[in-house]
């Protein structure tokens, strides 16, 4: 009995390992395609082709699309969350160089998925409340990060406004960077803002 036991627990490990390579593909490739076809674009059945994966995997990972689509956006935002923080942890950051960092989370792939996330959500009511709930936690995940790398006192009125404000300029930034390249309007307002919050947050 000891040897078949031991055996099992050997095999559980590859087999683990396996299943969250294959949900990390599924997660990938699900934001990859709401940033490239949209919603209506995007199946499950797409997205398992393109992380190489069959339906029926996928489905065992996330049982509806629904499910897959807001693990995929929430997933994506959390790594980028966590490489935003790693970015400046080493040192001291200059406050334009985190106000382009904010900036440049509105205008990847993963600004591109939520957006997408968003509209189809305006209009289906089974997807709209998983997808407010998911907008209020990464909205509030993302405010920690620009208080904390801002060195900002929420303490001091008018401050968690201004990061705030901030944070609604990026997204702005963003929605005007998806039909065209707005590289160069957007350097000028992060150069602005970066003024703005150096008068206002000390």
């Amino acid at each position: 009995m000891g040897a078949v036991t031991g055996g099992t627990a050997a095999e559980t490990g590859p087999k683990q390992a396996r299943s969250r390579v294959t949900r990390r593909h599924l997660l990938e490739a699900a934001v990859s395609c709401l940033a490239e076809h949209g919603w209506a674009g995007s199946t499950v059945s797409v997205v398992a082709e393109r992380a190489g994966v069959s339906r029926g995997a996928a489905q065992h990972h996330f049982p509806t699309r629904e499910d897959l689509f807001t693990a995929a956006v929430e997933y994506v935002a959390e790594e980028r969350s966590t490489a935003l923080r790693d970015l400046f942890h080493a040192r001291p950051a200059a406050r334009p160089a985190v106000v382009r960092a904010l900036v440049d989370l509105y205008t990847g792939t993963l600004f591109r998925a939520a957006l997408q996330l968003w509209v189809a959500a305006s209009n289906e009511e089974q997807l709209r409340p998983r997808v407010t709930e998911l907008e209020a936690r990464v909205g509030r995940e993302t405010h920690r990060i620009a208080v904390e790398l801002l060195g900002a006192d929420e303490a001091v009125p008018g401050v968690r406004e201004t990061v705030q404000g901030l944070l609604d300029m990026a997204r702005g930034l963003g929605l005007a960077n998806v039909l065209t390249d707005d590289a160069a309007r957007r350097a000028r307002v992060v150069a602005q803002w970066s003024r703005i919050l150096d008068a206002a947050l000390g």
